[in-house]
């Protein structure tokens, strides 16, 4: 299962609110049951981030697959901004799903819930993929991926 992971969830492995379920996805990812997708854009959101973290994407960075981004995806972002998915002030959040989605995986993982993992934003952005000839993609917040070991 291809899966884009943004900043967030990089992040999210040394907050202690997101830590447990973050560190979960990327086990998950180690043990082959993800195939990581992140991008340049994430890349660039972390150069700026504490030591730790920017170590541990560069960690991962070398086994994901880099997205770089390209016209398509340039394209569907501002869809997302002229349909009223989110604002112009929005534009790195609707780049990360217009990333994922040209990048055809199946899922985004993000912490984000005001402007991606948001339950009135995601049947949006979806609505705009298939207006635009992509296909719907699954987003969710890393708690909601993982396994669970009482499963």
């Amino acid at each position: 299962m291809k899966v884009y992971a943004d900043t967030s969830v990089f992040g999210g492995v040394f907050d202690p609110e997101f830590s447990d379920p973050s560190k979960q996805f990327f086990n998950e990812v180690d043990s082959g049951r993800f195939s990581l997708v992140t991008s340049a854009v994430v890349e660039a959101e972390i150069e700026p981030a504490p030591e730790n973290i920017r170590l541990f994407f560069a960690q991962y960075a070398e086994k994901a697959d880099i997205a770089s981004p390209n016209q398509a995806i340039f394209e569907l972002q501002m869809e997302y901004i002229n349909s009223g998915v989110v604002t112009e002030k929005s534009l790195d959040d609707a780049l990360h799903v217009a990333i994922a989605t040209v990048s055809e995986c199946d899922l985004i993982v993000s912490w984000n819930f005001k402007h991606i993992v948001h339950f009135d934003k995601i049947p949006k952005y979806n609505a705009v993929n298939i207006l635009k000839g992509y296909r719907q993609i699954g987003i969710y917040s890393p708690l909601e991926v993982i396994q669970y070991e009482d499963q």
